[in-house]
């Protein structure tokens, strides 16, 4: 079956990966699992080359490349059946690539703080100062 990655930002129509493009590789998992625990070959690795990807633009394939490099590898042993296993990788696999595509935040513009900001942290600084120079034993030099 095709690796499905939903629309969203980056990848408006969605993504569709081949399942040719995908390498599945199945092996026992660790932990506990009781009798079919030590026969089963539940762990899934899902491999998946980006470089022969097809279904991917040049500039798609470019930010997914600087993102997670050449290859993906990713493994889900956390449940006891492989059809499991198998899906959760799938999962996380799209994910992977939906978050490599989504394009960059823009760029903060600078500001310059307001003149009510810088009155407002200089009053502060001054009832800061004020408190601590207060503070300890009075000796009638202070204000208080």
């Amino acid at each position: 079956m095709d690796l499905i990655v939903p629309p969203g930002p980056g990848i408006p129509r969605g993504l569709v990966i081949p399942n040719d493009a995908l390498l599945e590789r199945f092996s026992r998992s660790s932990g506990p699992g009781g009798q079919g625990v030590n026969t089963a070959d539940s762990r899934v690795e899902l491999e998946l080359s980006l470089a022969t990807t097809p279904g991917l633009t040049d500039s798609q394939r470019r930010r997914v490349i600087a993102a997670l490099g050449e290859r993906i590898v990713v493994t889900a042993s956390e449940h006891r059946q492989q059809r499991r296993n198998r899906v959760a990788a799938r999962e996380r696999l799209a994910d992977l690539l939906r978050e490599a595509l989504a394009p960059p935040p823009p760029a903060r513009r600078a500001t310059r703080p307001t003149r009510a900001s810088q009155e407002r942290r200089l009053d502060a600084k001054r009832q800061r100062s004020w408190v601590k120079s207060n503070r300890g034993r009075l000796d009638g030099t202070h204000d208080g």
